[in-house]
């Protein structure tokens, strides 16, 4: 799993499978957000599922899906209103993590 710094407790990476949802648990991932909506692939795991292992592993999770290519400006808002509220230290995905590191980085949030 390649993962980035975006911020002081902010990381993203791409497509998390359940593996890798252990591994941020492990590594002290407080929450999640997913910005990709379900079945964008065939081979993509669920949203509820992901949700509830992670809720398991004491993390929270957030699902803020984003089309690829079509961020709104509603979209940019919703994740500064989320980022504001949520517990740290951050993990962001999608399915390469450049649609999660746009949006942090449209949101102004640090």
């Amino acid at each position: 799993m390649r993962v980035l710094e975006l911020a002081h407790g902010v990381y993203v990476t791409g497509q998390l499978f359940t593996g890798t949802v252990r591994a941020a648990a492990k590594q002290g991932v407080k929450t999640i957000i997913n910005n990709r909506p379900d079945h964008e692939a065939p081979d993509q795991p669920l949203t509820a599922d992901l949700q509830k292992l992670a809720e398991e592993l004491g993390m929270s999770f957030v699902y803020q899906p984003v089309v690829s290519g079509r961020m709104t400006a509603e979209d940019v808002e919703d994740f500064r209103n989320i980022y504001k509220v949520i517990e740290k230290p951050l993990l962001i995905f999608c399915r390469t993590g450049a649609r999660s590191t746009q949006l942090f980085e449209a949101s102004g949030v640090e």
